[in-house]
C-alpha cells in the first residue's frame, strides 16, 4: 500500500484548488454532500463539561449519508464516532453536553432546532440506532416481544394483533423465527447474536430510513459477526434502509460500506469510496490504520501506531494528529488543516497532502 499521491486511474495528478476556493460538492464547513443527501452533518463542534475541564469532543465534524447508502466511521476508540451517532439523535445528555457549533440536517430538517418532544417523536420511527451491547440494550424485566411491540404501538398507533404482526415481521427480517418462544424470551435466555437481532428488528419495526449501528459486532464471535454484516447489507437492499456503521475496525468497513470517513480526535481526516480510500489512503492516520492490519503478516510484522489519542480537555493546536505523525510540519502545530479534494469524492484533512498536490506533477508521482 502505497502512501506517495497517486492521480485518479486514466487522469492527470490532481491539482490543489484555487486559493480560497471550496471543493467541489463541499458544504460552507467544507463537507462534500449531494442535493438529495438523506443527513448531513456540517462543522459540527460539541463540548462536555467535566470536572478536570471542558472536553472538546467534535472539532468540525462533516459527514454525509445518502438514501441506501452505508457510511462507515472508522477509528480508534476515543475518536467521537459513537459522540457523532449520539448526537444525530439528540441523545447527549444535556446540560453537560453543548453543541458549539454546526447543523445536523435529515431530510431537510434541522435537527439541532427541535425540542425533546419532537425528536422522541423521530426516534425509533424515521432514524434508529443499534447499541454496542445488546444486553445493557434491553429492558432485563420484559421479553423481546413485548420491547419490540412497544415502539410499534408508539409510533404506529397500532395494539393487538397488528402490533404483534409488525413485531413478527420485524423479527422475521432480521433471521430470526418469530415464534411464540421467541417472542417471550427474556434477553437473558437469548444468545449475543440473537440479542443483536432483536435490537435491530425493534429499529427497523417501525420504518426507519436511517440506522446507525454503533460497533454492533464488537461483542461476537466470528461467524455471528459475518452474520450481521450480512443482515445490514439485506436490510440495505431490501428495505432501502441507509445506515452508519461505527466501527474501529477497517475491515468490517470495507466489506459492508459504500463511502467510509476516518475520524481522529473529533474530526474527520479523510473520507470517500470505500474502494477508493482502501487503494489510495492519503491521511498518514488512515495509512497507519491500514498498516495495522494483519492480513499476511508475522506477528514481528505487525504494526502499530505511537502514542495514543490525545486528551481533548487539552487538544493539541492545529492538526490534532501531529503529535503522532511521521509528516508532520511547522504548519500542522499551529494550523487545522482544510478539506482538499483528490478525487471525485475523496478528501482529504492535511497539510502535507496540501502541499504536495500543489508541487509539479513530477514531484507528485510515486
Amino acid at each position: 500500500m502505497s502512501s506517495a499521491i497517486p492521480p485518479a486511474p486514466g487522469a492527470p495528478a490532481p491539482r490543489a484548488p484555487a486559493a480560497g476556493a471550496a471543493p467541489a460538492g463541499a458544504a460552507p464547513a467544507g463537507a462534500p454532500v449531494g442535493a438529495g443527501d438523506l443527513l448531513r452533518i456540517a462543522g459540527l463542534k460539541v463540548e462536555f463539561r467535566s470536572m478536570r475541564g471542558v472536553v472538546k469532543a467534535l472539532d468540525g465534524v462533516n459527514l454525509s449519508v445518502a438514501p441506501r447508502e452505508i457510511l462507515g466511521l472508522v477509528g480508534e476508540s476515543g475518536c467521537g464516532k459513537s459522540v457523532t451517532g449520539f448526537a444525530v439523535l439528540g441523545l447527549l445528555p444535556r446540560p453537560i453536553a453543548r453543541y458549539t457549533d454546526g447543523e445536523i440536517v435529515f431530510r431537510g430538517e434541522d435537527l439541532l432546532g427541535k425540542s425533546e418532544h419532537e425528536m422522541r417523536a423521530l426516534r425509533g420511527k424515521v432514524i434508529s440506532m443499534v447499541f454496542q451491547d445488546p444486553l445493557a440494550s434491553l429492558n432485563p424485566v420484559f421479553t423481546v416481544g413485548e420491547q419490540i411491540s412497544r415502539v410499534v404501538r408508539l409510533h404506529r398507533g397500532v395494539s393487538g394483533g397488528p402490533a404483534r404482526e409488525m413485531t413478527r415481521e420485524a423479527l422475521a427480517a432480521t433471521g430470526l423465527p418469530p415464534t411464540d418462544e421467541i417472542l417471550q424470551s427474556y434477553p437473558h435466555q437469548l444468545s449475543g447474536g440473537m440479542r443483536q437481532r432483536a435490537c435491530m428488528a425493534m429499529a427497523i419495526s417501525c420504518g426507519s430510513e436511517l440506522l446507525i449501528a454503533d460497533e454492533p459486532t464488537t461483542a461476537l464471535d466470528v461467524t455471528i459477526q459475518a452474520q450481521i454484516l450480512k443482515l445490514l447489507l439485506r436490510l440495505r437492499e431490501e428495505r432501502g434502509v441507509a445506515q452508519v456503521l461505527i466501527t474501529h475496525n477497517v475491515g468490517v468497513a470495507a466489506q459492508t460500506c459504500d463511502r467510509v470517513a476516518v475520524m481522529y480526535a473529533g474530526t474527520v481526516v479523510e473520507q470517500g469510496p470505500t474502494a477508493r480510500v482502501m487503494k489510495h489512503p492519503y491521511h498518514p492516520y488512515t495509512i497507519a490504520l491500514y498498516e495495522c492490519l494483519p492480513q499476511g503478516k508475522r506477528a514481528a510484522e505487525l504494526h502499530t501506531i505511537p502514542g495514543s489519542v490525545p486528551d481533548l480537555i487539552d487538544p493539541p493546536p492545529g492538526c490534532r494528529y501531529h503529535p503522532r505523525c511521521p509528516r508532520a510540519m511547522d504548519v500542522c502545530t499551529t494550523v487545522k488543516p482544510a478539506p482538499t479534494p483528490v478525487a471525485e469524492g475523496h478528501w482529504v484533512s492535511c497539510h502535507d497532502v496540501a502541499r504536495r498536490l500543489a508541487a509539479p506533477v513530477h514531484e507528485v508521482a510515486p
